[in-house]
C-alpha cells in the first residue's frame, strides 16, 4: 500500500526533517494505530514516536482521522504539549509546501485541540493567522483565511476569553479586510468578506476593553476600512460616544493614541518565510551587497498584483519588532532606513506609498518618552537626512508628508500630536541618533514653506501649546 503523502518536495529541495521523522514514525508504527489499542503506558521515547506518528496519520488519513485523535486522546499525558508543539514546529517551517489534503486536516486538527484547551494551541492559532499573505488572493490563501475566521466564530465563547487569540485575530482581519473589501469578486469572496466585517464588528462591540491591547495600531488599522458602512458606525461611537463600548476609565480616542502597540502584533501580517529573510537582510547583509537580495525578496514577495499592501506591514515591522544591536548599528551591515527607502521606490500607487508613509511617522505622531521606544522612530529621520541631497525628492515629501499628518491627522487634537511630533525631534538630537539638523536647515534644495515649519519642530524650546490627554493604566482597561 502507497505511503499518503504530507508535503510537496521540489527537485532541488533537501525534504523536511520534521516531515521524515513523522513519516518514519508512522510508518515504525502503523500497525499500533488501528483499534484495539494497547492498554501499555508508554516511556518517554516510546510517547514521543506514537505522538509523531499520530500527527503523520491525521493529516494524511482524513478517513481514519477520528480514529486517530481518539488514540492520542487516550495516549495524552502532556495536556497535548508534544503533540501541538510537533504542529507549530511544522506549521512554522513547512506550512507553503503542505498538500491539500494534510492543509484541510491541519485546520480540523486544530478545531479539536481548541475543543480540549492542548498546551500551546494559543500559539498554534497565532502562527496560522500569520500564514494568511497580505496581497494574495488566490483560492487557497482565501480558503486558509475563511476555515479561520469560521473557526473563530464557531469557538467564539473559548476565544473570547483569551486576549491574545482574540486580539491577534482582530488585527489580521482588519487588515485583511482592507485589502479584501476593494476586490469585486464571486459568491466566495462577497460571504468573506460579510464574515470578516460581522467577525470585527463583534470583537469590537462586545470585547472592547480587551482590544485596547492592541494600542494605537487599532486606530490605524480601523481609519484603513472605516468606509465600510457598519465600521464607520463604530469608528462614529469611537469619536463622539466612546461611553457605549462601557469600559471603565477610557473617555477619548486620545488615551488609546498613547498606548504603544506591542511587538507581537506587527509579526502578524509577515510570515514566518518573511520573517526569516528580513532579519537575515537586516543582521548579515552589507552595503554595496544588498541589491541582489533586494531583486530576489521582491521577486518572491511583490510579484502579485496586490502585493504592494504588504510592504506597509513590513515598514511596521522593521520600525517597531526589528531593533538591531548596537553592534550591528555600528557595522557596515544594511541599515533599516535604507531599506525602508527601497520599500518606498517600489511602491508604485498613491495610496499604498501613502499608508507605507504613515506606518514610517505613526509612532512621531503619539511619542512620549515614557513609554515610546526611540527606535521607532528613528528610521524615518535617518532615511530622511541620509536622502540629503542624492535623494532629496524622498527627504522633501516625507517632510510635507510629516507635516500634513500633524496638520490633518486629527484636526481636534493637531496640538497634541504637533508637541509629540516636536519631542521626537528634540529627543532624536538629545539621545544622538542624529548629530545635528544641520543638513535640513541649510539644503537649498528644499521648498521654503518645508524649511519654515522645520524651524518651528526642531526649535530648542517649542512654542507648540501643551496638550496632555489622560493615559488609561492597563488594569482600566481590562
Amino acid at each position: 500500500m502507497e505511503l499518503p503523502q504530507l508535503l510537496q518536495c521540489k527537485p532541488f529541495e533537501c525534504e523536511n526533517p520534521l516531515g521524515i521523522s513523522l513519516r518514519e514514525a508512522f510508518v515504525l508504527l502503523q500497525s499500533q494505530l488501528k483499534p484495539p489499542f494497547s492498554l501499555k503506558i508508554p516511556n518517554p521515547s516510546e510517547y514521543s514516536q506514537l505522538n509523531l506518528a499520530i500527527v503523520y496519520g491525521i493529516l494524511t488519513q482524513p478517513q481514519l482521522a477520528k480514529t486517530h485523535l481518539t488514540h492520542l486522546h487516550a495516549i495524552v499525558t502532556d495536556g497535548y504539549c508534544f503533540f501541538t508543539s510537533t504542529l507549530i514546529k511544522l506549521v512554522n517551517d513547512s506550512f507553503p509546501r503542505l498538500l491539500g489534503t494534510p492543509r484541510t486536516q491541519l485546520l480540523w486538527l486544530t478545531s479539536k485541540l481548541v475543543d480540549v484547551s492542548a498546551v500551546k494551541i494559543e500559539a498554534l492559532l497565532v502562527l496560522l493567522l500569520r500564514w494568511i499573505i497580505g496581497g494574495d488572493f488566490s483560492e487557497p490563501n482565501l480558503w486558509l483565511c475563511a476555515e479561520l475566521l469560521k473557526m473563530f466564530l464557531d469557538k467564539w465563547e473559548w476565544l473570547s476569553n483569551d486576549p491574545l487569540v482574540l486580539t491577534s485575530a482582530l488585527f489580521a482581519y482588519l487588515r485583511l479586510l482592507a485589502d479584501h473589501y476593494r476586490l469585486a469578486g464571486g459568491v466566495k469572496l462577497e460571504a468573506l468578506k460579510r464574515m470578516e466585517i460581522d467577525f470585527c464588528v463583534r470583537v469590537l462591540r462586545e470585547c472592547f476593553g480587551l482590544c485596547l491591547k492592541i494600542g494605537r495600531d487599532l486606530v490605524r488599522l480601523l481609519q484603513d476600512v472605516v468606509y465600510i458602512p457598519e465600521l464607520k458606525e463604530l469608528w462614529k461611537d469611537l469619536l463622539f460616544n466612546p461611553d457605549v463600548f462601557r469600559v471603565s476609565g477610557f473617555s477619548d480616542i486620545s488615551q488609546l493614541y498613547c498606548v504603544r502597540t506591542p511587538k507581537h502584533y506587527f509579526l502578524l501580517r509577515i510570515n514566518p518565510e518573511m520573517e526569516t529573510e528580513l532579519r537575515f537582510l537586516l543582521s548579515f547583509v552589507k552595503w554595496g551587497s544588498q541589491k541582489r537580495y533586494q531583486v530576489w525578496f521582491a521577486k518572491k514577495h511583490f510579484s502579485l498584483p496586490g502585493s504592494e499592501t504588504v510592504m506597509v506591514d513590513i515598514v511596521r515591522f522593521i520600525c517597531c519588532a526589528h531593533h538591531p544591536s548596537n553592534e550591528i548599528i555600528q557595522s557596515s551591515v544594511i541599515p533599516r532606513w535604507a531599506i525602508i527607502g527601497w520599500l518606498l521606490k517600489c511602491c508604485r500607487r498613491n495610496y499604498f506609498q501613502a499608508n507605507l508613509k504613515l506606518a514610517l511617522f505613526f509612532d512621531w505622531l503619539f511619542y512620549d518618552e515614557k513609554h515610546d521606544n526611540i527606535m521607532n522612530i528613528e528610521p524615518a529621520i535617518l532615511l530622511i537626512l541620509n536622502s540629503v541631497p542624492k535623494y532629496v525628492d524622498i527627504t522633501h515629501t516625507l517632510l510635507d508628508f510629516l507635516f500634513l499628518l500633524v496638520d490633518n491627522y486629527d484636526f481636534n487634537r493637531r496640538e497634541m500630536i504637533a508637541r509629540c511630533v516636536s519631542t521626537s525631534f528634540s529627543l532624536l538630537l538629545q539621545k544622538g541618533v542624529v548629530h545635528s539638523f544641520e543638513p535640513l536647515t541649510s539644503c537649498c534644495l528644499l521648498a521654503p514653506p518645508i524649511h519654515q515649519r522645520l524651524a518651528i519642530f526642531i526649535a530648542p524650546k517649542s512654542t507648540l501649546n501643551s496638550f496632555a490627554p489622560q493615559v488609561i493604566t492597563e488594569g482600566e482597561v481590562l
